[in-house]
């Protein structure tokens, strides 16, 4: 008789919170299409508290796998959960605030949202690789319709772009969890580990298969040569579904990154840390060369994100707790400044016109000083330069890839922080040495700045005492199976 495994729904709390308020949030949209977007806005941050206040009850629970080992409870988990409901909450915001100005209602915004987030919040408690394609399904069919939510032109052929691109990407994702079930006569995570560090797996398909994987998963995180989508759907997708997109995704997908390599296939990880480091470098390379060349800001953020992925990918290469702490560090600094960058261009392009040219920041200090100083410091960050957090981050990342020995990733690393610093300062000099060009429409509400003003004082905070978060980063890179 076989014994059915025990359901304990007590360890996907915050998912099934998340995905209950999306359900609810759809039926209230459905019957409810054109009435105002406060209740939305207002339920979609009680649910995210929720989740969160879930995720914060599960800290101290010992580390176990449970519901038949599909699901991992860790503070790895529960920091990546916490983080995805901040990012989630000022996404939320900034698009109530954009979609103010639409006369027609998109309150199906805060549904899918809501289910974007519930597929990451169950990607980072995967504990196997059935569940990790399932919920990367989740997350990317509710971000395909959030990138055409307006029914514009550019939005459509964004979606269509992403679509076709990311059921491409799936093939290989799935492909590789059938090559790591060939592997090793498993897909779960925990099993993968045991059978490959001993004698009864494949080890050259489970390179093989690890591969695979890592192609279907950075195709969302935007690494080089899979990033072709990047540039039209960051430019072609509403703003603040472009901030939403650019910071959660990454959070989710590095998080699973970290069960897949460091835990599923830690047998193989010297055997693919040379091929992690390249696609390391040449994301690095591709994306701030790329990106100097851009007009508009929108495009510029796209090929900066590539870049950033390469920058965080460079810590995979250090196995354990030191490179997984910095990781997760560099991916929350970039989550706040790119999500900061993408609000202040969603009140200076004027709304849902979208016109996020070079010249609309032309002598920006003069007409918005205070949407210049956020902007600028969000950059700051994303170039690396001190005091803020940015400048942490990559010494973080770097140090772990001089620890494993790749200290060629770290020069080549440190040569294309020098080129993104071109093109992130170049937006700062525009806004301070340029006088201003055209019709001042920049969105002057008072409250969009003080929502912006805290992930800016994030930044700040972090880049002067990283210790506040760090040693609690270390403690969620402990992984127990």
């Amino acid at each position: 008789m076989i014994d059915p495994p025990r359901v304990e729904l007590w360890a996907i709390l915050p998912v099934l919170i998340l995905f209950g308020g999306a359900l609810i949030a759809l039926l209230g949209a459905a019957f409810a299409r054109r009435a105002a977007q406060a209740p939305f806005v207002l339920f979609t941050l009680a649910v995210l508290a929720a989740a969160a206040a879930s995720a914060l009850w599960l800290w101290d629970r010992e580390p176990v796998t449970v519901l038949g080992g599909m699901a991992s409870v860790d503070r790895l988990a529960v920091v990546a959960t916490l983080v995805l409901c901040g990012i989630g909450a000022l996404g939320a915001y900034l698009g109530f605030h954009y979609f103010e100005e639409d006369e027609f209602r998109r309150n199906e915004f805060y549904a899918l949202l809501l289910f974007a987030l519930g597929g990451m919040a169950l990607l980072v408690a995967a504990a196997d690789l059935i569940i990790v394609f399932l919920a990367i399904e989740v997350l990317s069919l509710s971000l395909y319709v959030l990138t055409a939510l307006t029914f514009r032109r550019g939005p459509t052929e964004a979606a269509m772009k992403y679509f076709l691109m990311g059921a491409f990407a799936s093939a290989f994702l799935l492909y590789g969890v059938a090559m790591s079930y060939g592997a090793a006569a498993t897909t779960s995570i925990q099993g993968l580990a045991r059978a490959l560090t001993g004698t009864t797996g494949s080890q050259p398909l489970a390179v093989i298969a690890a591969l695979l994987l890592v192609v279907g998963l950075g195709f969302k995180v935007s690494l080089v040569p899979f990033h072709m989508w990047t540039p039209d759907v960051y430019q072609g997708a509403p703003s603040p579904v472009t901030a939403f997109m650019s910071a959660a995704t990454k959070a989710a997908v590095f998080v699973a990154l970290v069960r897949v390599l460091d835990v599923a296939f830690v047998a193989q990880q010297w055997d693919l840390a040379p091929a992690i480091a390249a696609l390391s470098a040449v994301s690095m390379v591709v994306g701030s060369v790329l990106a100097i060349a851009q007009r508009d800001v929108k495009r510029m953020l796209a090929y900066s994100s590539v870049a950033q992925a390469g920058f965080i990918l460079s810590a995979f290469v250090q196995p354990g707790r030191d490179g997984i702490a910095a990781a997760l560090f560099y991916v929350i600094t970039y989550g706040a400044a790119v999500l900061g960058a993408f609000g202040v261009v969603m009140l200076i392009s004027g709304g849902i016109r979208e016109q996020t040219g070079f010249d609309r920041f032309r002598g920006l200090i003069r007409t918005q000083p205070v949407l210049a100083v956020l902007l600028t410091i969000f950059l700051l960050s994303l170039a690396g330069i001190p005091p803020t957090a940015g400048f942490v981050a990559k010494v973080l990342v770097f140090g772990a890839a001089t620890s494993a020995g790749y200290w060629p990733l770290v020069l080549i690393g440190a040569l294309a922080s020098v080129a993104g610093a071109f093109f992130y300062l170049r937006i700062v000099a525009l806004m301070a040495m340029r006088d201003p060009q055209g019709e001042d429409a920049a969105d002057r509400a008072p409250l969009p700045r003080l929502v912006l003003a805290v992930p800016a004082a994030m930044i700040v905070v972090l880049g002067i005492v990283p210790g506040v978060i760090v040693p609690l980063l270390q403690e969620a890179g402990v992984l127990t199976w």
